[in-house]
């Protein structure tokens, strides 16, 4: 078991160090770059009230939880998630999961918000829906995702962060690490 513990913490290490972020074109770009970007947006949203929204499920859906939560209440934002189970029954029902975060995005946004999508897969037809909707709202997007490279979520964002791995629980943390270090950074910049 030791040894295993002591792989699992390298494996972590290496892949923080591996996160793939790439711009509005798809390109690559510095890993600290990508949170500048980000931080930068985020905060020029700020200055117009705008707000910023956080979607994700299982697991993912914790993060956006934690990470609205942190932008409200740590930097002042105007942040949301849409994880409320009576809103995701209404919406499942009425109108199907993939539109769950999708319909909120359309009543809730406006031009110039900004979509924080988490997904491991980067797959989940529900978060790929919400950014469509977001899209055709003039909602920012900053995407997180993982497993395979070719993710479609991974070319969607302003700002995009892929995290070079298979396995939820690493993909996970890497992307509560992402959405901490975003924050920290902004509220030293308050």
């Amino acid at each position: 078991m030791k040894k295993d513990i002591g792989k699992y913490h390298k494996r972590f290490l290496k892949l923080i160090d591996s996160i793939i972020a790439t711009d509005c074109r798809n390109k690559d770009i510095d890993f600290l770059f990508g949170i500048e970007i980000a931080c930068n947006l985020i905060k020029k949203q700020s200055k117009k009230n705008s707000k910023i929204f956080f979607v994700g499920n299982g697991g993912s859906a914790a993060i956006a939880n934690h990470a609205a939560i942190d932008f409200m209440k740590n930097l002042g934002l105007r942040a949301h998630s849409f994880s409320d189970s009576s809103l995701l029954t209404c919406i499942s029902n009425d109108f199907g999961y993939e539109y769950v975060f999708a319909k909120p995005i359309e009543f809730f946004s406006d031009k110039e918000d900004v979509l924080v999508t988490i997904s491991s897969s980067g797959k989940s037809k529900n978060i790929l829906k919400a950014v469509e909707i977001a899209e055709s709202k003039g909602v920012d997007i900053i995407t997180l995702s993982g497993f395979d490279l070719n993710n479609p979520l991974r070319s969607k964002g302003v700002c995009n962060f892929y995290v070079p791995s298979k396995e939820y629980g690493l993909v996970e943390v890497a992307h509560q690490y992402i959405c901490h270090y975003i924050a920290d950074i902004l509220m030293k910049h308050k």
